[in-house]
């Protein structure tokens, strides 16, 4: 009872956490942006991309969760050979920098990753520190809820699409079947004109 008493007062003790779960919804809102669409074949690719945006959070929050565990088990694995060394470091480089270069990117990846480490050291400040892999579980599940939050309410916000009224043309077609009558009458004029 105390254990859980004391977990709900928690993000009172450590405002950051809430700090982190508004940054992830405002993340989860801007992630869903360009990804409404209409068409039923890209609804596929905005669920890929959203599972892509999903799986960067949660890379983001792993790293920043246990970055000591990870840089150990780099130079354990570097320390082995010198072209394992060579490998992982052009990888790390040439696919981190091809990533990072879109400036959209790397600025969801310094906002959200900032924010998680705001959240360990105010998690540190008031002496709560679980194991690293738990930490991650649990910052990664509150990142994940607030994009989550975040995509339904930018879902919500949107005006839902009207259906087209039975008998009445859509807006693109009304131009030509207007115009289609005229043009009859015109065709059928110039054809009883008498040609001189």
């Amino acid at each position: 009872m105390k254990s859980f008493l004391r977990l709900t007062i928690l993000p009172v003790q450590a405002p950051m956490l809430l700090l982190l779960f508004a940054v992830s919804t405002y993340l989860g809102m801007h992630w869903s942006r360009p990804i409404t669409v209409e068409a039923s074949e890209l609804a596929s690719l905005g669920t890929l991309i959203w599972s892509a945006e999903c799986l960067q959070a949660l890379v983001v929050v792993v790293v920043c969760t246990m970055p000591d565990l990870l840089l150990r088990q780099i130079s354990t694995m570097m320390a082995a050979s010198r072209v394992m060394s060579l490998v992982v470091t052009l990888l790390l480089v040439i696919t981190g920098g091809l990533y990072l270069l879109h400036m959209d990117v790397l600025s969801n990846v310094l906002i959200l990753g900032s924010s998680v480490l705001l959240a360990r050291l105010d998690l540190a400040r008031i002496r709560v520190q679980p194991q690293p892999l738990l930490l991650a579980a649990l910052l990664s599940l509150l990142v994940l809820g607030g994009a989550g939050l975040g995509r339904t309410l930018e879902a919500r916000a949107q005006p839902l699409p009207t259906p087209p009224q039975a008998g009445r043309a859509s807006d693109n077609r009304a131009v030509p079947n207007r115009m289609i009558p005229h043009a009859n009458r015109l065709l059928n004029q110039a054809q009883k004109a008498p040609v001189h």
